[in-house]
């Protein structure tokens, strides 16, 4: 990807801080990922009015569903695999 260098006013106090956590070769690389980052979610918030106006927004049911199906997913893989144990011991 082509890339173009551009002024931005930042916080200094915010800069400050990232630039010590990151060091200062990094931090076009962090902010460009927070840019990024930013990006995905607000096309990810199009995509869900969209969906609104075409199928109508939610039940609670679904919601609840929904979130149910999340956190089944976030135990699953906080958990090691079987046979992870037998990968490190090797």
């Amino acid at each position: 990807m082509a890339t173009k260098k551009y002024t931005v006013t930042l916080p200094e106090e915010l800069a400050e801080e990232i630039r010590r956590e990151v060091g200062p070769g990094a931090f076009s690389a962090y902010v460009t990922q927070a840019i990024e980052s930013r990006r995905e979610r607000d096309r990810l918030g199009e995509l869900v009015e969209w969906m609104q106006e075409e199928g109508g927004p939610l039940t609670d049911e679904e919601l609840a569903a929904a979130d149910a199906e999340l956190r089944e997913a976030g135990q699953r893989f906080a958990r090691p695999a079987a046979g992870d144990d037998l990968l490190k011991a090797g």
